[in-house]
Order: C-alpha cells, then structure tokens, then sequence
C-alpha cells in the first residue's frame, strides 16, 4: 500500500456530478466483509424510510445470524432461501433447485419497484455454478424500475455484472481467523 507523506492539500479532480434514480453495487473478493458492509447500506437504507429486501441464496434458514435479527426488527423484509454451505448440502440438486427459486423471486422484486435498496447476499456463487443464468441476472438488474437500488455479494462477481455495476469493490483477504483454526464468532461474524 502506498501512503502519502503529507496530507492533500488540494481536492482530488472529479467528474462533473450527475443525479440518478439508482445504483447497482458489487461487493466482491476472498476477503471477510462482503456481506456485512452490504448489510451495512440496508441499515442505512432502513434509516431513510426505504423499503428493504434482503435475498440470500447460499444462506440457510436454519442459521440465526445477528444481521437477521435487527434488519427484520428495524423493518426489511428478508428471505434466506438457501440450504447453506454448498459442500455440507445433502442434495446438491436440491440446493440449485433453491438458487432458482431464489432468483425467481428476486425477478419479480426487481421488476414490481416495492423496495428501494434489494441486496442479493451470495448470488455469485449460483450465477458461477452455472445454476442461473448470468445474462439473465444482469439483464434483469439492467431492466429493473429505475428507483431500485441493488447490491450483489460474493466471490469471484462475473465480469458482466461487474460491468453493470455502478460500484464495485474487492475485499483482499490479507489473513483470517478461519486459517488459525478459530471458529466463527457469534457477534463478529454472525
């Protein structure tokens, strides 16, 4: 990392501003926090009035995440649709079968305009597999009522929904708890 020796003095040049209905954001990489600064943006989506949706297609219902718990109590509404870690799911089929109810769902939210903030949690990982279609996806973001702002998760974004995406970023993963043998925390990671 390079860091400056004095701070800036002058305003950095940008682009002349403009106003839009909505954005589409990526977050996107192997490191921690892809899902938790997007569940930071439904907060402050939520803090504004917006009507939230929450998605989750990897996620199972059967997990009680802190994240859930305040969303749904400050007001988003919220569908963990998946059966959880692809290499713990009994029926493989099963779960791609959920991914494409999943995004089934997530065709109408994106077409009906209810909701202004929609956060697809982990979508990459069917959209990678093959379980739903990546044109289709980006196609149905592109095409989605202009008030609707959307943020997609996961590792690995195809380069189609990155080129759609209005922001993107990639968390690195510089290390992880995970990689010493240290269980997931209740309250840090979920």
């Amino acid at each position: 990392m390079i860091m400056s020796d004095a701070p800036r003095t002058e305003r950095p040049p940008r682009p002349e501003r403009v106003n839009v209905a909505s954005v589409v954001m990526v977050n996107t990489g192997h490191g921690k926090g892809k899902s938790t600064a997007a569940f930071g943006v439904a907060m402050r989506s939520l803090a504004r009035k917006w009507n939230v949706a929450v998605v989750q297609f990897i996620k199972s219902g059967k997990w009680r995440t802190g994240e859930e718990a305040i969303l749904r109590e400050l007001g988003a509404d919220w569908w963990t649709l998946g059966d959880g870690f692809s290499w713990e799911s009994k029926d493989i089929d099963e779960s791609q079968a959920r991914a494409v109810e999943a995004w089934r769902h997530t065709r109408n939210l994106l077409a009906n305009g209810e909701h202004q903030f929609v956060l697809l949690d982990e979508i990459t990982y069917p959209m990678n597999w093959g379980w739903i279609d990546t044109d289709e996806v980006v196609d149905a973001i592109r095409g989605r009522v202009e008030t609707v702002n959307v943020m997609c998760t996961g590792r690995d974004a195809p380069a189609a929904l990155v080129d759609l995406a209005d922001t993107v970023t990639e968390m690195r993963k510089v290390s992880h708890a995970y990689d010493r043998g240290i269980f997931a925390r209740r309250g840090i990671d979920y």
